[in-house]
This record gives structure tokens, C-alpha cells and sequence, in this order.
């Protein structure tokens, strides 16, 4: 008896133990992924002031420090983030990144991988391929040599991949171009060679692509249809003689230091969105048209070092963002325009070295660029001439000479044909803008090239009725003579009504009295890039249609014909107190990112963009799948009818004119932030001091543990969202809140930081949108 007690208490005892693991399992990594750790944390050899692990610590859930940040999700470790900046890495013997990369392997579900300025040494395993779901990987500033293995095509989730200062070598794989969802490409500072691999033309989600600092020869891949790429660095490499085939999106074009000697296409004047255009220090020939200076967003402009010529005029415009411009050591002739005259502003500009007639700073005299300029432009024949065809040299000259002194004739005819020309239409008043004079063709052309409207594509948003006028009898039927019972909104720009045209088609319908007379003619071009508007996250426009007055014909009225969107706003599902159904965390994170989507159409979808929409929750309107569309934005055609909103989501950027319009972009941002708070708090922000008060205890809360932070959201999310992504909300709410408009982040760090808040916060996230756009925490 006392033997079968014995046993069946040893089978309880088993049974605890086995209860007592299982639930373990559920608070801890697995035992793989915890040794995997510890052996990393011995390889690397970290300082004990850094860590206090024990064989019971609980690596999801402790505190990040400035060596180590660990990240989980569902006890998985899903980042690893490992950084020497702040304590210096002394490897042990022996030291081996085969046996690192072999631990890390271990970490089956690792997303994020950061091992940044470790003193890592040694060829790039592998075994790198094994972790194949990686999507974020950043090993700079080692001291990695070799070339970069082929496995590294494996890796179909990567979307960043940063090489940056290490010794590699060798060619860049081609492999490289099969990495679809890359976003980020850089290898700068390093030692690689040869060309380019060709497969980069197929990496149509790149935003970034940066090699400068290497010694890549050769003609750059065809980059054209790389749509969404922002940023092209090629700086202090062997890269020509071909001047790189661009896009038209572009942000940052770099080319500095290189081999480019021919000419620069015409087609860089179509890069609206340039910011920073550095071609210097190559061996650029030919013309450079002034209409680079007028490029909207230009801000740096360096063409020194070159052979390139052109004759510069004094009335040429300048993008009013321009600070810095180097001109010099080029064939440039003609008068410094205004718009760069050291006393026209703060801006830097320098141009000595050329041949123009200001001699603030030194010049050559106008001989020397008018023979430089005929030496870069005509090819000398190389053929040797025998001594036996003398007198058919002779003769073949004689004509030569004949003939050239006609061409140059005929040249000097049209030259001051050209000049005439030139001085008659500088007299005739310049009042347009230089987007202005974009012609349809071209401009449809940018609209294309826009990153959205593929994406638009794909969602059928296309399949609306296509944008047409209508008359004016056809929405009086629509809306029963505008009858009082349809009308839904009114503002000080107009009444909106609801209307079913002839069709059964349901649109609102905004009638805006005109204040002041003009012809139809002079509504043309707004209209045009009005009926543009058709993007997925914005309610659509359809048509228009014009009530003029008999007298003289001019315009009246005019109504705008949206499409209807049936369904509450974003405020009705996320702080009105009597809403039947709330959003659930990852619904919120979603529509936020359909809002920062609708931002940046409105920002780049069209040209000239639309900036400063003064948008608030209450504008975000939710269709019958609860998607959300922004209703309100910035039209040109309201600008002399509206009275300025002063409801507290319009910021405002301080300062001048000149100010508010080179931040009118971070406006939105601003605007953005506010609803983010209401989205993050659940409590309606209504008021200058609503903002203030909950952004201080977002602040505060960041500093606390995640208990404080839970309490301070909406009770209807509090227990569904990962702290993780909670705190990348409220850190980027934080900053798009930022008084300072220079420190409120981009639309496009939006977008990446939004998505990376659904990424850590449900894999569910991912499987529905894929890679559409590159999840990153910027």
C-alpha cells in the first residue's frame, strides 16, 4: 500500500512539472531561441554593466538598452537589434560570424535584423540565406569583406538591406534584382566593383538605391520605370560615360564624382520633385537648360567641374526653395540671373570659374568658353592623312572652307535671328508659373509615372464613372431643384446636396457661388487638375457643370459632382460616445494609413500638388466596406471664396508667407497628428488646448511602463494592441505635433511607420497587403 502512495504521488509530481513547463512555454522563448541569445550575447562578448540576464530571464519582455534591443511577438524573438556605439566591442579569440550567423538561424521568425559597428570580421556567411524571413537587415559599419554571397536571394521578404561602410568586394550579385519587395538598397562606403547588375531595373518598389564611395564602372542599369525610387546616390565612383536613364519621381539625384561625359538629357527639367541635384566633378559636355533652376522643389543645385556651356539670362526664375547653387568651372556665358544674386537672399551661390560678365567672383574672358565650347562639341577626325593625296587634301579643304564659311554664316543668321527673338519675348510680361506651361500630353505623362495610380489600378477605383461635365438641368432632376431636403452640408463655400442622376448613380453635388466674374476659359486648367482626383483613399470627382450670368456669360456657379460615400466618419467608429460599432486597433492603424495614402496623393498624385487641406477627423468618410476616403481637400478653384477654418487642426505654419509655403507640406502632417491622437485616445479633440493637453500625456507616458501607457487609451482597444505598436504610434504622433514644422516627419516616414506599427502589432496585416508598400520603422 505504502508503495503504490510512493507512485502515485511521483505520477501527481510528473503531472505538475509537465503543467508547470507547458505553461511556462507561454511566458518564455523557447528553449532554442533562449540559447540561441545567450550564445550571441558570449560570441559578441557584452559588457556586463550592460546586461543582468540569469537563466530565468524573460528576454520578451525586458528592458531595450543602448547595446540590445529585443523584440517579440507571440514568444517569438522578431527583431534583434545590436549596436557598439556606445560601448567599445572587444571579440574574443577566435571570433567567428559563420558560428554568429549560425545562432542566428536559430531565431526562426527574426524580421529585423540590426548588427551595426561590432567589429564584425569575416566574409558574409551563407548561411545568411536560412533566415528567410527576414525583411530589414542593417550590418554597417563592420568590417565585412568578400563579396556578398549569392544566398542572398533567398531572402524574398527583404525590404532593406544596409552594407554600408565594411570592406566588401567583388560584383554585386544579380540575384540582388530578385529581391521584389526591396525598398532600401545601400552599399555605401565599401570596395565593391564592376557594373551595376541589370536586374535592379526589376526592383519596382525601390524608394532608396545608394552606392557612393565604391568603384562600380560601367553604364548605369536602365532606372526609368522605378517608379517609386526617391533617392539615387552614385556619388565617387567609375560609373559613364551614359548620364543615368531616371525617373521622373525623384527626390535626390547624386552623381558626383564619376565618369559622365555626355550630355544632360532635357528630361531632368521633368523631375518636379527634385530637392537635390548634384552632378559635379565629371566631364558633362553641352547645353544645361536654365528650367533646372525653376524645378519647384529644388533646394541644392552643384553642376561645378564639368564642360557644360549655355548662356544664362538675367530674368530667369529660380525655385523660391533654392539655398545653395555652385555653378563654377564650367563654359557658362551671358548675366548671373537675379533670382542668384548674392543680395537676392541668404542662398550660397557660386559660379567663378565660367565665362559670365558679373566679376563678383573670377571669370575667364568670353574667347575662352566660345573655344572651349566648339572643342567639346565637335569630334576631331582621327584618320591620318598619307602623303600621296596632297593635292586632294588641298582641294577637299578649299571646299571644306567654302562650306564652313556658309555654315557659320547661316549659324551667325540664326544665332541673331534667336537673340532678336529672345529680347522681344523677355519684354512681353511674365505672369505664369513655369507649371503652368506644362503641356496636357506631358502632364498626364507625370500623372502615370505617380507610384499610386497602379496601386489605384489594382483596387478598381478606376471602374467610377469617368469625369465628364454635365448640364445644369441634369442636377436639378438630381437633386429635385436642389430642394432643402437634400442638401447634407454646408460650409462658407457652399451647399452640398445629394442627388441619383438619370443612371441610379448617387453622387453629392457641392454648389459654390462665385464671388467674383470671370469667363469659363479662366476655370480651364483648375478643373483639369481637379478631374484628376481619383484615388481610393479620396472621395472622387465626376464632373462639373457651370450656371453663368446672360448679361457677359461669366460664371456664376459652379458645381462640383463627387462621388457619394454612404457610410459615418472615422470620429463616428472611434470617439462618439453613442457609436454602435468602434474600430479595433488594427482597424485604426489601417485607416490611419489610408489617410497618410490620401496625404500624399493629394501631395504627388498631381501636378502642381495640393498641400495645407486644413484636414480633420471629421473630413474622413467611411464607405459601405469601411474604407476610409478624405472629403475635404485643398481645391484651387475655392481659394478666392473660402474664409479661412481656424478649428484646431489647422496649424499653421509660423512665420512669413515665404515660410508657411516651404512647409505647407508639414501642414497636413501637422493636421495628421490630430487625428492620430483622437485615433490613439479615443476622446474627441476639438480645441487648441485639447491637442496640448493630451500630446503632454503622450509624452509623459512614453517615459512610464506599459500599464501607464494602456491607461491613457481608448478602453475599447486597451487590451488588443502590442506595446510595441503603440508606442510607434505615439512616438509619431508626438512629432507630427512638433511646433517646429522642419521636425514634423515626411508623408512617406508616415506611411513607413505606420505600417510598421501594424507589422509588429498582427501578422494579419501582412498576409492581406503582402509587400504592396515597404514596412519599415524610420
Amino acid at each position: 500500500m505504502g508503495m503504490a502512495k510512493t507512485v502515485q504521488g511521483s505520477c501527481w509530481l510528473l503531472v505538475f512539472m509537465v503543467f508547470f513547463l507547458f505553461n511556462l512555454s507561454d511566458e518564455f522563448l523557447e528553449p532554442s531561441q533562449y540559447e540561441a541569445i545567450v550564445k550571441i550575447k558570449q560570441l559578441l562578448n557584452f559588457p556586463q554593466d550592460l546586461s543582468s540576464w540569469s537563466d530565468n530571464t524573460d528576454f520578451c519582455n525586458s528592458e531595450p538598452n543602448t547595446a540590445l534591443t529585443l523584440m517579440c511577438y507571440e514568444d517569438n524573438i522578431t527583431q534583434l537589434h545590436i549596436s557598439g556605439y556606445n560601448w567599445f566591442p572587444n571579440l574574443p579569440q577566435g571570433f567567428s560570424t559563420d558560428t554568429l550567423f549560425s545562432n542566428l538561424a536559430l531565431l526562426p521568425n527574426l524580421k529585423v535584423l540590426s548588427l551595426v559597428s561590432l567589429g564584425l570580421r569575416g566574409t558574409l556567411p551563407k548561411k545568411i540565406g536560412f533566415l528567410s524571413s527576414l525583411e530589414i537587415v542593417n550590418i554597417s559599419s563592420n568590417f565585412f569583406y568578400g563579396e556578398i554571397p549569392g544566398e542572398i536571394s533567398y531572402l524574398k521578404s527583404l525590404q532593406t538591406l544596409i552594407l554600408d561602410d565594411n570592406k566588401f568586394t567583388g560584383q554585386v550579385p544579380e540575384g540582388v534584382g530578385l529581391l521584389h519587395s526591396l525598398s532600401v538598397l545601400s552599399f555605401k562606403n565599401n570596395s565593391f566593383s564592376g557594373s551595376l547588375p541589370n536586374s535592379l531595373s526589376n526592383l519596382q518598389t525601390l524608394r532608396i538605391l545608394s552606392v557612393s564611395g565604391n568603384n562600380f564602372s560601367g553604364v548605369v542599369p536602365n532606372l526609368h520605370n522605378l517608379s517609386n525610387l526617391q533617392v539615387l546616390d552614385l556619388e565617387s565612383n567609375n560609373l559613364g560615360p551614359n548620364f543615368p536613364n531616371i525617373p521622373t519621381k525623384l527626390v535626390s539625384l547624386v552623381l558626383r564624382k564619376n565618369k559622365f561625359s555626355l550630355g544632360v538629357p532635357k528630361e531632368l527639367s521633368s523631375c518636379y520633385q527634385l530637392k537635390k541635384l548634384d552632378i559635379s566633378s565629371n566631364e558633362l559636355v553641352g547645353p544645361v537648360s536654365p528650367t533646372v533652376l525653376s524645378l519647384p522643389s529644388l533646394s541644392y543645385l552643384d553642376i561645378s567641374g564639368n564642360k557644360l556651356t549655355g548662356k544664362l539670362l538675367k530674368n530667369v526664375t529660380c525655385s523660391q526653395d533654392l539655398s545653395f547653387v555652385n555653378l563654377s568651372s564650367n563654359y557658362l556665358t551671358g548675366v548671373l540671373p537675379d533670382c542668384l544674386h548674392p543680395s537676392s537672399g541668404s542662398k550660397i551661390v557660386l559660379f567663378s570659374g565660367n565665362c559670365l560678365s558679373n566679376k563678383e567672383q573670377w571669370q575667364h574672358p568670353y574667347s575662352f568658353c566660345h573655344n572651349e565650347a566648339l572643342a567639346v562639341s565637335i569630334e576631331p577626325h582621327k584618320g591620318k592623312v598619307k602623303g600621296g593625296n596632297g593635292k586632294a587634301v588641298l582641294a577637299s579643304s578649299m571646299v571644306g572652307g567654302f562650306v564652313g564659311v556658309v555654315v557659320i554664316a547661316g549659324l551667325a543668321f540664326m544665332v541673331v535671328r534667336r537673340e532678336y527673338a529672345k529680347k522681344k519675348a523677355s519684354k512681353a510680361p511674365q505672369t505664369r508659373l513655369i507649371l503652368e506651361k506644362v503641356s496636357p500630353a506631358h502632364t498626364l505623362k507625370l500623372l502615370n509615372d505617380a507610384r499610386y495610380l497602379s496601386e489605384t489600378r489594382k483596387l478598381g477605383l478606376l471602374g467610377a464613372p469617368p469625369y465628364r461635365t454635365f448640364v445644369l438641368d441634369e442636377l436639378r432632376e438630381a437633386t429635385n431643384n436642389f430642394d432643402i431636403s437634400n442638401l447634407i452640408g454646408a460650409s462658407s463655400c457652399g451647399q452640398i446636396y445629394k442627388g441619383r442622376l438619370t443612371d441610379g448613380t448617387v453622387v453629392a453635388i457641392k454648389s459654390i457661388k462665385m464671388r467674383k466674374r470671370h469667363s469659363v476659359q479662366s476655370y480651364t486648367h483648375q478643373l483639369g487638375r481637379i478631374s484628376k482626383i481619383r484615388y481610393c483613399h479620396l472621395v472622387s470627382t465626376i464632373g462639373h457643370c457651370f450656371e453663368c450670368y446672360q448679361d457677359d456669360s461669366s460664371v456664376s456657379r459652379i458645381c462640383l459632382v463627387f462621388e457619394f460615400v454612404p457610410n459615418v466618419t472615422l470620429r463616428g467608429v472611434i470617439s462618439e460616445a453613442n457609436s454602435a460599432q468602434k474600430f479595433t486597433w488594427t482597424q485604426r492603424m489601417s485607416a490611419a494609413i489610408g489617410i497618410a495614402k490620401g496625404i500624399q496623393f493629394l501631395h504627388t498624385g498631381i501636378v502642381p500638388g495640393m498641400f495645407s487641406n486644413q484636414l480633420k477627423i471629421t473630413d474622413v468618410l467611411l464607405d459601405q466596406n469601411f474604407h476610409v476616403k478624405i472629403s475635404k481637400y485643398d481645391l484651387p478653384l475655392l481659394i478666392e471664396n473660402k474664409k479661412m477654418d481656424t478649428g484646431p487642426s489647422s496649424s499653421g505654419s509660423k512665420g512669413n508667407d515665404g515660410q508657411r509655403l516651404k512647409y505647407e507640406e508639414k501642414d497636413d502632417v501637422y493636421d495628421f497628428g490630430v487625428i492620430l491622437l483622437e485615433i490613439i485616445s479615443g476622446r474627441t479633440i476639438d480645441t487648441k488646448n485639447d491637442i496640448d493637453v493630451s500630446k503632454d500625456i503622450l509624452i509623459v507616458s512614453l517615459t512610464a511602463d506599459e500599464i501607464a501607457r494602456r491607461n491613457i487609451i481608448d478602453p475599447a482597444v486597451r487590451k488588443e494592441c502590442s506595446d510595441s505598436s503603440l508606442r510607434t504610434l505615439m512616438e509619431l504622433c508626438i512629432k507630427c505635433l512638433s511646433d517646429e514644422p522642419s521636425q514634423r516627419p515626411s508623408v512617406e516616414d508616415l506611411i513607413w511607420n505606420l505600417q510598421f506599427a501594424a507589422q509588429v502589432q498582427d501578422p494579419w496585416y501582412r498576409d492581406t497587403y503582402g509587400n504592396q508598400e515597404s514596412p519599415g520603422h524610420v
